[in-house]
C-alpha cells in the first residue's frame, strides 16, 4: 500500500484560490497564516523566503518551487530583511474558487510567481499536521519529477491564456501539483533547509522502511489492537530500537501517534455520520464504550456527544468533497 496516498486520502480539497504576482525590486510581502496549503513557483526571477522558526531566509529562483502544507504565515522579498506590506492591502479578498493579481512597481529586477491556495476540509490528519511548515523543492528536483515540471509549466500558459474553464482546471492543476511535490520531496535523498524539507524528520520518517511500515499500519488500520511490541514486529525491529526511532523521526511515541490517529477518525465520525457512540468506538479500536469516552474527552475535552453536537453544518456535510 502506498504511504502518500494514505497520507493524503483524509484531505478533501474544496476549491483553490490562485494568483499571479509580477514584482520588480525593492518589494516585500508579509502574508497571514491562512487554513489552507500554499504553494509559490517562481516563474522568472527570484525571491526570499522568511518563517519563523527558519535559522535563515530560503532563497527561490527561477523554476523553484515552495509548498506550505499548513498555510504557514511567511514573508516573501526581493532581499532579505526588505519591509514588507500585509497581503490583505494587495489581496484583501482570496475567496477559495477566485483569482487575483498582485503587482508592485519598483526599478529593480522582476520576480514572476504564480500562488495558489488549496482549501481542504479540515482537520487534517496527524501525520499531515506533523510535514514540516515549508517544503522547498529546486528547480532541478522539479526537474527530476517531468510531471510535476509540466503541471507548473501547463499552470504559467493557461493564466496567459483566456480559454473557458480556468478556474476548473486551477483547482485540478493545483491539486495535482501539490500531490506531485509531496512526492518529489519523500524522493530528494538530500535534506533541504533546516526545518524545510528532505531534512524534515517526518519526512525521513516516511522514507524510513520500518518507521514506513508502522505508520502505514497506523494510518490504515487503527482499530486493530496494536501495542509497542506488535507495531515493532510489523517494523521488523526490536521494541526497543523501534520506540526510540519512531519518536525521534515523528516526535512522538507509537501509541501517542496510534491514538491521534483513532481519535481524528473518530471525530469524522461523529461529524460526518450518525453512528451510535458505540459503533463509533468499535471503529476505531475500542472495545469499551466507556473507556472510548474517556479517551475522546481527555484528547479533545469534551465527551463525544458534546462533540457531536457542537460540530458546525458544514463540517457535518463535508463529506461529499473530492479526495487527494
Amino acid at each position: 500500500m502506498d504511504l502518500l496516498s494514505e497520507l493524503l486520502a483524509p484531505l478533501r480539497l474544496r476549491a483553490v484560490f490562485h494568483s499571479r504576482w509580477t514584482m520588480r525590486a525593492p518589494w516585500g510581502v508579509a502574508g497571514p497564516a491562512e487554513r489552507c496549503a500554499l504553494i509559490h513557483y517562481v516563474q522568472d526571477g527570484g525571491c526570499v523566503v522568511e518563517l519563523p522558526g527558519l535559522p535563515a531566509p530560503v532563497r527561490l529562483a527561477a523554476g523553484d518551487l515552495a509548498v506550505f502544507p499548513h498555510g504557514a504565515a511567511h514573508r516573501l522579498a526581493d532581499a532579505p530583511g526588505r519591509p514588507a506590506v500585509p497581503l490583505e492591502s494587495l489581496l484583501p479578498a482570496r475567496d477559495p474558487g477566485a483569482t487575483g493579481a498582485v503587482r508592485i512597481d519598483g526599478d529593480g529586477p522582476a520576480t514572476t510567481m504564480l500562488c495558489a491556495g488549496l482549501h481542504y476540509d479540515e482537520p487534517a490528519p496527524p501525520l499531515y499536521r506533523a510535514l514540516p511548515p515549508v517544503l522547498v523543492l529546486g528547480r532541478a528536483a522539479v526537474a527530476r519529477q517531468p510531471l510535476l515540471a509540466g503541471t507548473l509549466a501547463g499552470l504559467a500558459r493557461e493564466w496567459d491564456g483566456d480559454e473557458p474553464g480556468l478556474p476548473l482546471v486551477a483547482v485540478r492543476a493545483f491539486e495535482l501539483a501539490f500531490v506531485l511535490a509531496l512526492r518529489a520531496a519523500l524522493a530528494e535523498p538530500e535534506p533541504g533547509p533546516e526545518g524545510t524539507s528532505g531534512g524534515a524528520p517526518v519526512l525521513r520518517a516516511l522514507r524510513h522502511p520500518a518507521v514506513g511500515a508502522a505508520l502505514l499500519a497506523v494510518q490504515t488500520r487503527y482499530a486493530e489492537p496494536w501495542t509497542v511490541e506488535t507495531l515493532a514486529a510489523e517494523a521488523g525491529l526490536s521494541r526497543s530500537a523501534f520506540a526510540a526511532t519512531f519518536r525521534e523521526l515523528v516526535g512522538e511515541t507509537p501509541m501517542r501517534h496510534l491514538t491521534a490517529r483513532r481519535m481524528h477518525e473518530a471525530a469524522r465520525l461523529l461529524t460526518a455520520t450518525r453512528l451510535p457512540h458505540a459503533a463509533v468506538a468499535h471503529r476505531v479500536g475500542y472495545g469499551s464504550t466507556v473507556g472510548f469516552h474517556l479517551a475522546f474527552k481527555q484528547w479533545y475535552g469534551t465527551t463525544p456527544g458534546g462533540y457531536r453536537s457542537s460540530a458546525t453544518p458544514s463540517s457535518s456535510r463535508s463529506t461529499s468533497g473530492r479526495s487527494l
